[in-house]
């Protein structure tokens, strides 16, 4: 007696419950709660700004990011020195166009102490670039200790020149008359060493751990 082969719609019905038997559980498993998340994210960055000096700016300036930061003090910093480095060049955009239009009303001092601050700016978007670059080599998955401290030192310390850049354009303008240019640029730059004392607070409590 010949044996009975099933048919082609019998197959196809026998595939199709198989497909959506296994994969149903493994795309429920697979897609994480956004809510949840997000809220753990949120209160990890609020506890960790609370080790920087402005904690409000740096928990609203950082908590958009909860998604991709999740519970990782290497994204926070990383992230931290972008959002300040980010500050600085807007400021570096503005001092500069103030030196192409401003010339003080013929005021000397206050001339050379824009182009000063702008020299100063610019360096500090350097060192923040250069510890940016820096950050995403600490990332690297198999990085040894030794490595890891060398390199969150090089953070450390061009983080820090870049805040002491920004100090040193204010210093500039204390000889310098009072007025709406000088009053501008100061607290411009004052908004922005916030951000950059922000970050590397955040960048110093990473480096204490000692892990990468």
């Amino acid at each position: 007696m010949p044996s009975e082969t099933p048919g082609p719609l019998l197959l196809f019905t026998f595939f199709l419950t198989t497909f959506l038997l296994y994969s149903q559980p493994i795309s429920t498993v697979a897609s994480p709660d956004p809510a949840f998340s997000q809220s753990s994210g949120t209160g990890y960055i609020r506890s960790s700004c609370g080790a920087t000096l402005y904690p409000e700016i740096c928990y609203t300036s950082l908590s958009r990011y909860a998604s991709a930061v999740k519970q990782s003090p290497s994204r926070l910093a990383r992230v931290a020195i972008g959002v300040s480095l980010s500050r600085a060049r807007r400021l570096a955009a503005y001092v500069s166009n103030l030196t192409r239009h401003e010339d003080f009303g013929g005021d000397h001092r206050g001339a050379a102490a824009l182009h000063d601050c702008l020299s100063n700016i610019a360096d500090a978007v350097d060192e923040m670039s250069g510890s940016l670059k820096q950050m995403r080599k600490v990332g690297a998955t198999g990085l040894s200790a030794e490595s890891f401290q060398f390199q969150m030192s090089n953070v450390e310390t061009w983080m820090s020149a870049a805040l002491t850049d920004e100090e040193t354009c204010t210093d500039g303008f204390e000889d310098v008359t009072d007025g709406a240019v000088k009053t501008e640029v100061c607290n411009r730059v004052a908004d922005a060493k916030k951000f950059t004392s922000n970050a590397l607070a955040l960048v110093n409590t990473y480096a204490a751990a000692g892990t990468p």
